[in-house]
C-alpha cells in the first residue's frame, strides 16, 4: 500500500466515479451492499462480474476492459488475495487506472508493488464503508 492513511480522504473526494471489480448480485455479501452504501452516500459506480445480473440497479461488465474510462480511474476490488496478481495484470493491460483500491482482508504485497511500479496509488486491506464514516 503506498497511500498514507491521510491521503484516504482526498482520494474519496477526487474519485466520485469506479468501478467494483467482482460486484455480487447477492445483496448479503460485502461486495454488494458497500457498492450500495457508496451510492446512496454520492458516489456513482459500475461493475464487473463474470455472470450478468441486475440486482440493485448497477451496470455490470464481463470485464475491466468493456467499463467506460471514466468509471476506470478508480476500481475498488473484491476478490480474494491470491487473486489480485490476476487483477493487477487486467488492470495494467487496459490502461487508465489511477487507484487500486482492495477492500477489507486483500492484501497481495507483490501484485501491489508491480501495481504501484506501474504509478498507481494502491490502498489495501481497508473497507470504504468504514473510511467513509472515518472521515465524513
Amino acid at each position: 500500500m503506498n497511500v498514507k492513511d491521510n491521503e484516504i480522504k482526498s482520494l474519496l473526494e477526487k474519485y466520485k466515479k469506479f468501478t467494483v471489480y467482482g460486484l455480487s448480485g447477492d445483496p448479503t455479501k460485502a461486495s454488494h451492499y458497500v457498492p450500495v452504501y457508496m451510492r446512496d452516500h454520492g458516489w456513482q459506480m459500475v461493475g464487473t462480474y463474470p455472470k450478468a445480473h441486475d440486482v440493485g440497479g448497477f451496470q455490470i461488465y464481463k470485464t475491466l476492459k468493456e467499463v467506460p474510462s471514466e468509471y476506470r480511474k478508480f476500481v475498488d476490488v473484491f476478490r480474494s488475495s491470491e487473486r489480485i496478481p490476476e487483477v493487477v495484470n487486467e488492470v495494467l493491460e487496459v490502461g487508465g487506472v489511477e487507484v487500486l483500491w482492495l477492500q477489507l482482508g486483500i492484501s497481495n504485497p507483490e501484485a501491489e508493488k508491480r501495481a504501484e511500479d506501474a504509478g498507481i496509488k494502491v490502498v489495501s486491506n481497508r473497507c470504504l464503508i468504514i473510511e467513509h464514516k472515518k472521515w465524513y
